[in-house]
């Protein structure tokens, strides 16, 4: 989680001089989440793979994809959304505050599916 929040800390630093244009397809603050969330748990499942650090490394685009095509979203169009959404710095803190949320609400989930 600590790497996920300092990269995108690093790529709003980056993106920051861009310009504040929307993109042509610019996904709502509700997908947003929605896939956020999704690549998030995609992440946690490649890495608690029990296979090599390496390993699930190859295994996650194929997650990552997954994810998309549940969203029926292409990598580019999430890519600039999330970009243009990074610009805003506010936005971005309030976009994860939820995505945090709907990751501990289905932990808390899971874990009362396991008792």
């Amino acid at each position: 989680m600590k790497k996920a929040i300092f990269f995108f800390v690093f790529v709003v630093g980056v993106i920051s001089c861009d310009d504040d244009k929307a993109p042509k397809y610019l996904l709502s603050e509700d997908e947003m989440v929605g896939i956020m969330v999704d690549i998030h748990m995609a992440e946690g499942m490649a890495s608690s793979l029990p296979v090599s650090y390496d390993s699930s490394k190859k295994l996650y685009p194929l997650f990552e994809s997954r994810v998309f095509e549940k969203h029926q979203v292409v990598d580019t169009t999430y890519t600039k959304s999330l970009e243009y959404y990074l610009r805003d710095t506010e936005k971005m803190k309030e976009l994860y505050s939820r995505v945090i949320d709907s990751l501990n609400v289905k932990e808390k989930i899971g874990q009362e599916d396991d008792k």
